[in-house]
């Protein structure tokens, strides 16, 4: 997970490359701090400056400068944060967009055809399976489920029609694992796209394109983002042609990240590799609590080697994360009590904020599986475990699983 990479990317199109001498190879912490953010040419500011514009002066008609004519179509601090995207994710192009979400919507429209099928993982976030259940198949996309983290179970699940096998890992929110290897060989065997959604993981402790992945999807609302201020998404890639289908469909269907939400973004990703440290540290922290807390009859986190997909994580993963679910003993409505009970965890929505927050998934954020192949446990109760001081959040968690 070390891999020392050019600090700027080749990531877009010639009207969007930087010219200048080919730099060294540099680490995952000075690429996030680097790439992306050169010096301000007009004034030598450290920091790109939010382009908060519309439109741009052209030199004779048709003569672009820059390359830039329309923000929808290209934006320099987009540009920047693309270029930032690319090189975390060893990517050879990075595209930003409105929200994870809608970056998933480009996507399938550029992979999926009415009449193709796409495998997907039976555990995702709800609204991965609302786009495909609700909106997909409205379309006359086909897409079945299966437990990616058995490569035989996805090459049973591919049909004469699938174009792509879509994976989370770690999943949301049981925190499955699935071996990005392996089944990028299933999926490379029968000619298909592997897309990898590597929110909760983020680049830095996960980077599937060199695990043979096609596409990484991300909600960079989440960890990149890291603050609970900005909503958007990306996409990486490491084929250049497919990065120009994306790019031709990002722009015709617009949903594309604005200039402050990409300066936001750009920003969080300089801290990501510290933030997620401390992520991994309480995360771990209060695992160890939770195991033996006899209010919780089974804790989910990829740390633990008890989980079935420890091995592989620690094999493709250099931390297991900030995410952490578990099961309340006394059932649903003990679970809802837990949520409503913690002070310093925050009952909302969201992930990957410097604050912690604490979720019923089955009433929240995966209320649309209800009755589905993906539905959660009822009394499940996910955590996005924060930078606190871990003393504080094991005492608040002790008070919210205490009765009472």
């Amino acid at each position: 997970m070390s891999e020392q990479r050019d600090i700027h990317s080749d990531s877009h199109s010639d009207q969007h490359d930087r010219t200048g001498d080919q730099p060294g190879k540099h680490s995952f912490e000075t690429l996030a701090i680097h790439a992306g953010n050169e010096a301000d040419p007009a004034t030598g500011a450290v920091v790109p400056p939010i382009h908060q514009v519309s439109t741009y002066k052209q030199d004779g008609v048709g003569g672009l400068r820059g390359g830039y004519e329309y923000s929808r179509s290209g934006n320099p601090t987009r540009t920047a944060l693309e270029e930032n995207l690319a090189a975390l994710e060893g990517g050879r192009r990075g595209l930003a967009f409105a929200s994870g979400m809608a970056a998933e919507d480009c996507l399938l429209r550029t992979l999926l055809a009415p009449g193709d099928h796409v495998v997907i993982p039976n555990d995702a976030y709800g609204g991965t399976f609302r786009l495909f259940s609700k909106v997909a198949e409205r379309w006359g996309v086909q897409w079945s489920v299966a437990d990616t983290s058995d490569p035989a179970a996805v090459r049973a699940a591919v049909r004469e029609n699938t174009k792509a096998v879509w994976v989370e890992t770690p999943s949301n929110p049981l925190l499955g694992i699935t071996d990005i290897a392996a089944v990028a060989e299933v999926a490379g065997g029968a000619g298909l796209r592997l897309v990898v959604d590597n929110t909760f993981a983020s680049p830095y402790l996960q980077q599937p394109l060199a695990l043979g992945a096609d596409v990484v999807v991300h909600s960079t609302t989440k960890y990149m983002g890291g603050h609970s201020d900005v909503v958007g998404g990306a996409l990486v890639v490491r084929d250049p042609a497919l990065g120009e289908e994306l790019a031709f469909h990002q722009n015709a269907m617009g949903a594309v990240a604005g200039p402050f939400d990409s300066w936001l973004v750009l920003r969080g990703a300089k801290t990501l590799p510290v933030r997620m440290d401390r992520h991994n540290a309480n995360a771990e922290r209060i695992t160890e609590m939770l195991t033996s807390h006899p209010r919780v009859a089974q804790v989910y986190y990829p740390g633990l080697p008890s989980h079935p997909g420890h091995e592989t994580a620690a094999k493709q993963m250099r931390g297991f994360g900030g995410m952490v679910s578990f099961r309340v003993a006394g059932g649903e409505e003990a679970a809802v009590r837990v949520c409503e009970r913690a002070r310093l965890f925050t009952l909302g929505e969201s992930l990957g904020g410097v604050e912690s927050l604490i979720e019923h998934p089955g009433r929240m954020t995966h209320a649309s599986t209800a009755g589905s192949q993906l539905e959660v446990p009822a009394d499940l109760v996910r955590l996005s475990v924060g930078l606190e001081a871990a003393e504080d959040l094991l005492t608040d968690l002790r008070y919210a699983l205490a009765d009472g």
